[in-house]
């Protein structure tokens, strides 16, 4: 166990919990008779913050559930519980400060000083996620699996990172459409449940660098390529993501709903989400974390839940832009099986020149229309103008998106086969085959498994967009998305343009084009916001570059105030 002894279960342990005598800690925890005996979790009857937001003035945060309908917390807390009851709470006040909020670097000094050591940042995290995720008055329904393993594979790693690359001993957590082996990969859909896969090749890239992968966390069912105008951070499997800024008040963004709010709560050092088009830019922004988007091909989709090989990529979401840069060089590698991978030959540590970055003299174009509608934007704007960079205000062209979905939905229809013939390990175990199977294993419990119905899926089916009218489409896309920002980016000779959130993330996506955000400050009502810094393909350095001046000056981000403990 390390420099760790044991110690009475903590007390939050056992809020909402029936516990029969320690010696069923020791027993076969998935065992029928341990269940019995020990309970962390216990279900509850949502109805009443249902009933809450039925007049929520965002139609789709009207939710009809909160708590799923098919998942029993216990067993993803159950098995661990015995190693976290270990730690007690003048253990974590103690590491508190060296952890929490902390950015990569800082925490390996602390580890390579003797003051920390990977098992206890395991543990650390631990700690938070049984304290807040168990009790329902705090959970965010975001962690749907922890690796049963990751404290034995801390135990064994080097006493600090040297000589390693600074993911070394870094708990991450991953999307729940990342193939991991020893655990799901369901897309929180129901019909993928027991979808056992490998490791995603972003997946073994971490591992080969000696990140810890801490576990799973939720998302939007099929990466929000389900049903039209229901929640973000809805899936039947994992029931509604909660965003820790305002639990049922604020939505937590999507797809990657579980990446965002996680990080958000301090659940782990990062976690890795995956964007279409907004999928990442959306629930950073609306969680206060950054977020990048990066250019397609850069990181592999091999073993990833597909909706699209044209425009999919995973992308990391940290508290920090150190960290998120740290996190991409991690995640990076030349994928064979992926059609869009690339080799990129940037050298080691390529997003660090150890020079302290400045925006003097940057050239960042501004939306005309976002200066005039947004006074948060402009405010950020006038302060990037006070710190040197040079503004440019302009009006983008007016360019068509037609065919945007028909590239969604024929990928789709032909990517998702395709993963379960190469991915699914027990075919036995996914009775689906394609998205026509997905509609109608759905149809069968309407009410548990598509409660808002469908109709993304049923648009897929009914598209008889032809193979030359798509390539046709993506064609058009691409150089209308490319034109959209490069007017002004080859006119004025800009460095980045700046856009809100995921306001522009559409045209991003069919540009291929890599998208940081930022947290830029908070509404009146306490919502999040945030600035995306927008560049031309594979310039995710001047976007680190960028992104670290803007956050050093400005250090807008702040913890949830209910996850401060």
């Amino acid at each position: 166990m390390g420099r760790l002894t044991k110690k009475p279960i903590n007390p939050f342990l056992l809020v909402a919990a029936l516990v029969v005598g320690l010696v069923a800690c020791k027993k076969d925890l998935n065992s029928k008779e341990a269940k019995e005996e020990l309970v962390l979790w216990k279900s509850y009857n949502d109805s009443v913050e249902v009933a809450e937001n039925a007049e929520h003035e965002i139609e789709r945060m009207r939710y009809k559930l909160i708590q799923s309908k098919v998942w029993d917390k216990n067993d993803v807390f159950l098995p661990l519980h015995g190693e976290v009851s270990k730690m007690d709470s003048m253990t974590y006040s103690k590491l508190k400060p060296l952890i929490l909020e902390q950015n990569i670097p800082t925490i390996q000094e602390h580890v390579s000083k003797g003051k920390l050591s990977y098992e206890e940042l395991v543990l650390f995290y631990l700690y938070r996620i049984y304290k807040y995720e168990i009790d329902n008055g705090t959970t965010l329904n975001t962690i749907v699996a922890l690796n049963r393993e990751v404290l034995d594979d801390a135990r064994k790693l080097d006493a600090n990172s040297e000589g390693h690359h600074l993911i070394y001993g870094m708990p991450i957590l991953l999307k729940d459409n990342i193939g991991t082996n020893g655990m799901n990969t369901t897309a929180g859909a129901i019909a993928l449940e027991h979808n056992s896969a490998n490791d995603a090749f972003i997946v073994e890239k971490l591992k080969e660098k000696g990140a810890l992968i801490l576990g799973k966390v939720s998302l939007s069912e099929w990466a929000y390529f389900l049903c039209d105008g229901c929640p973000v951070g809805y899936s039947a499997l994992w029931g509604q993501t909660l965003n820790p800024y305002g639990r049922r008040i604020f939505e937590s963004g999507g797809s990657s709903s579980g990446s965002g709010t996680s990080v958000a709560a301090n659940y782990a050092v990062a976690a890795v989400g995956t964007e279409t088009s907004g999928s990442i830019l959306s629930p950073s922004s609306q969680n206060s974390v950054v977020g990048l988007k990066p250019t397609i091909g850069l990181l592999s989709r091999t073993g990833i839940v597909p909706i699209s090989s044209t425009l999919d990529t995973p992308g990391p979401m940290t508290k920090n832009v150190v960290d998120n840069a740290i996190l991409l060089d991690a995640l990076m590698g030349y994928d064979k099986m992926d059609d869009a991978s690339v080799l990129t030959g940037w050298e080691e540590q390529w997003y660090d020149t150890f020079e302290e970055p400045t925006l003097m003299e940057k050239r960042l174009g501004v939306f005309k229309t976002l200066m005039e509608q947004d006074s948060i934007y402009k405010a950020t704007v006038e302060t990037l103008r006070s710190e040197g960079a040079v503004i440019i205000e302009f009006e983008p062209p007016e360019v068509e998106m037609d065919g945007f979905l028909s590239i969604l939905n024929i990928d789709m229809k032909n990517d998702l086969p395709k993963y379960i013939q190469t991915q699914v390990k027990d075919t036995q175990m996914v009775v689906i085959k394609d998205v026509a199977d997905v509609v109608a294993f759905n149809q069968k419990d309407t009410l548990v498994r598509i409660p808002y119905g469908q109709t993304r899926l049923d648009g897929i089916l009914s598209d008889s967009t032809s193979a030359e009218g798509l390539s046709e489409i993506k064609k058009v896309l691409q150089q209308n998305g490319r034109r959209y920002f490069n007017e002004a980016m080859d006119a004025h000779k800009l460095d980045a343009i700046l856009s809100i959130n995921n306001y522009h993330a559409g045209f991003a996506a069919v540009a291929k084009y890599p998208a940081l955000t930022i947290p830029m400050g908070y509404k009146p009502s306490g919502e999040p916001i945030s600035l995306t810094f927008i560049a031309k393909q594979f310039q995710e350095a001047k976007l680190y570059d960028l992104g670290r001046a803007y956050e050093n000056f400005t250090q807008m981000r702040r913890i949830p105030e209910a996850y401060q403990d």
